[in-house]
């Protein structure tokens, strides 16, 4: 559950395709100095209020959004959450909650626990959205535009991490759009994440479904997953973790505050259910399709059970990961080109339509 943040091992680093870059907003911390003509090329000396101009903006960003970050507490661990909204809901991670359905919430500012109950969880983004008994005196964040965000800004990262309650690390954005899939382990549901914002804001066990934040005060992203190296006995890779970016967080709890449940993944489907093939050679050779959804974009270009979808669209799929990662760079209503292998041994490539993944 919350206890560990899901980690995402940098072996499979091939299979962490990036899928934006960056975005045309300014740096909540850069500037443009016009020089006059003929003005040297040296810069003036660094002050000592520089410094402390951006540390009393550290003091004045997490004063401002620390009240709004909770620790959910479960009988098998804890993580982060962020107050959305006055009437008690509150978004976090689905790993977060796991199969639990009644929560003790405590605030980063103290105070008693207050009884929760699950709202929803949306497994294959890995979201969810809880709900406060009783929400008296409960701050709403300030959720941002993540669409907005740039390389280099400035990030905090506010949570309980190993049960520190209201905790804050920080760094900057330091890569935009990575599509990254989440082991299947434990609490975690093997989420594939996209459009993901890559940080060196320090992600700690139990930082999951907190918040990461800019220096204007707003939340742009929801800490969920760190980077593991098989070189160091699968310990935590430092300054590389990922947060589910704020936009895609805000619409998907709309969603489940409003219907109970997500009716628009956004995400496309070719309408079969499968697992990986395991070759003679003990690796990986493909995605066996185990089921074709009837009426879906696979069953009516022709795809059958006992087929294997060995690329789509040129690229290999050696693995259900794999064509997970790839259908998340796609959009309902794209054509993809898959290649099959078929029980005969034969290849083709049939262009599939592809459909909205469900979102139950």
């Amino acid at each position: 559950m919350g206890g560990s943040s899901p980690r995402l091992a940098l072996f499979a680093a091939a299979a962490i395709a990036l899928a934006g870059c960056g975005q045309t907003a300014r740096s909540q911390l850069s500037g443009t100095a016009t020089e006059s003509p003929g003005a040297s090329a040296e810069t003036s000396p660094r002050t000592s209020e520089e410094p402390l101009a951006l540390e009393g903006r550290y003091e004045r960003v997490i004063a401002g959004v620390l009240p709004s970050i909770v620790q959910i507490t479960t009988t098998n661990g804890l993580g982060s959450g962020v107050v959305y909204d006055s009437s008690g809901h509150i978004v976090t991670n689905a790993h977060v909650v796991g199969r639990a359905t009644r929560f003790e919430v405590t605030l980063a500012t103290g105070g008693a626990p207050r009884a929760a109950k699950l709202v929803e969880a949306f497994a294959l983004g890995d979201l969810a959205v809880i709900k406060v008994d009783d929400p008296t005196g409960l701050k709403p964040a300030v959720f941002g535009d993540s669409g907005k965000l740039r390389v280099g800004q400035i990030v905090l990262a506010m949570g309980n991490p190993l049960g520190l309650s209201g905790s804050v690390t920080d760094g900057i954005v330091s890569a935009l759009g990575r599509t990254v899939s989440e082991p299947t382990e434990g609490e975690s549901p093997g989420a594939t994440i996209t459009g993901a914002v890559q940080t060196s804001a320090a992600i700690n066990p139990g930082n999951s479904g907190g918040a990461l934040v800019n220096l204007s005060g707003e939340v742009i992203g929801i800490p969920t997953l760190t980077a593991v190296n098989p070189e160091l006995g699968g310990g935590q890779a430092p300054g590389i973790g990922f947060a589910i970016p704020s936009n895609t967080a805000t619409d998907i709890t709309r969603q489940i505050i409003k219907n109970g449940k997500v009716t628009n993944t956004h995400r496309a489907a070719l309408g079969v259910t499968v697992q990986t093939v395991i070759g003679s050679g003990g690796q990986p050779s493909g995605v066996g399709v185990v089921r074709v959804t009837p009426g879906g974009g696979a069953d009516r270009a022709g795809i059958r059970s006992g087929d294997v979808i060995v690329s789509i669209n040129g690229t290999p799929t050696p693995t259900s990961q794999a064509l997970s990662e790839i259908l998340a760079t796609l959009n309902p209503g794209d054509q993809a080109k898959v290649e099959v292998l078929r029980p005969d041994g034969s290849t083709s490539t049939i262009a599939v339509p592809l459909s909205e993944l469900p979102g139950g």
